[in-house]
């Protein structure tokens, strides 16, 4: 895997060609939580997105099955709101086509994986999330797929962030997240992923100020028996504080220009900058 990332085939340096310069993007006055989690895995794959700018190429299989699922999910709640009717699962299948359909990017597939196979695990997931809790909220819905902003940390960007949906119920204020996954989360892959809805609570509090903050991510596994599971994150004022010094920790490090490539063979095989961190000369 080590070749993904560092080519040992690089000529000695006085024969290997310049690189290019390519011209940084614009600076932006805010910061994603989806930036901070990728200069945590690769810091070189954070400045050929965002201080680079150099256009991915393709989009891989996995990541647009679940944009298309999130996609399907938006619909059922937006008609929730707007009609208090259900979407069916045919609309809902709809919408999913309709997100493979808008990406204007080659989709790479890996050697396991086939469309038609996808399309099946679609009406799967989409059926047992019908069948759900979470398809049948208990309470007013506020927001879905809302753009929160805010500073958090002072002396820091805003924190740029995008919820799946919050409702309110008398007694609390419900932050969620869809999340796909191969398999069932454990308590481990919770607490990991925990720091964004820790992040976006704080962003989404003033949605409802008296109430209590209730966080909870419904995941849908990819499996053969299609599995919806709640897992409620449990707010604490320490781990929060501790989220936003990790943000802070890692913005220092991205304002010092710390970029250098992390091998990972979870990452490397999907990463778009395949090419580019090939001929990064260091």
């Amino acid at each position: 895997m080590t070749a993904l990332l560092f080519d040992a085939r690089v000529e000695a340096p006085s024969a290997r060609a310049p690189p290019q310069p390519v011209p940084p993007v614009a600076p932006r006055d805010y910061i994603s939580f989806s930036a901070i989690r990728t200069y945590q895995q690769c810091p070189l794959r954070y400045f050929f997105r965002y201080i680079a700018g150099i256009p991915e190429e393709t989009l891989s299989a996995a990541l647009v099955f679940g944009s298309a699922i999130h996609r399907a999910i938006e619909h059922h709640f937006r008609k929730l709101l707007e009609s208090s009717k259900a979407a069916t699962p045919e609309e809902m299948e709809r919408e999913y086509q309709l997100e493979w359909q808008a990406q204007s990017l080659p989709i790479r597939f890996s050697k396991d994986e086939q469309a038609d196979s996808f399309d099946d695990l679609a009406k799967r997931m989409i059926t047992a999330f019908a069948q759900s809790d979470l398809a049948k909220p208990a309470g007013r819905i506020l927001a879905i797929e809302e753009t929160l902003r805010g500073q958090l940390v002072p002396g820091l960007p805003d924190l740029l962030g995008k919820v799946d949906l919050i409702l309110e119920t008398p007694t609390e204020l419900l932050v969620s997240d869809w999340k796909t996954s191969r398999s069932k989360y454990t308590q481990d892959q919770v607490e990991e992923s925990a720091a964004q809805l820790l992040l976006y609570g704080e962003l989404a509090k003033d949605f409802a100020p008296s109430k209590r903050l209730r966080l909870q991510f419904g995941v849908l596994t990819k499996t053969k028996e299609v599995s919806v599971e709640v897992h409620r994150v449990t707010f604490e004022q320490a781990q929060l504080d501790r989220t936003k010094r990790v943000v802070e920790r890692v913005w220092q490090a991205i304002k010092a220009a710390h970029f250098f490539p992390a091998p990972s063979q979870m990452n490397c095989p999907g990463c778009p900058y395949r090419d580019p961190c090939r001929k990064w000369p260091g």
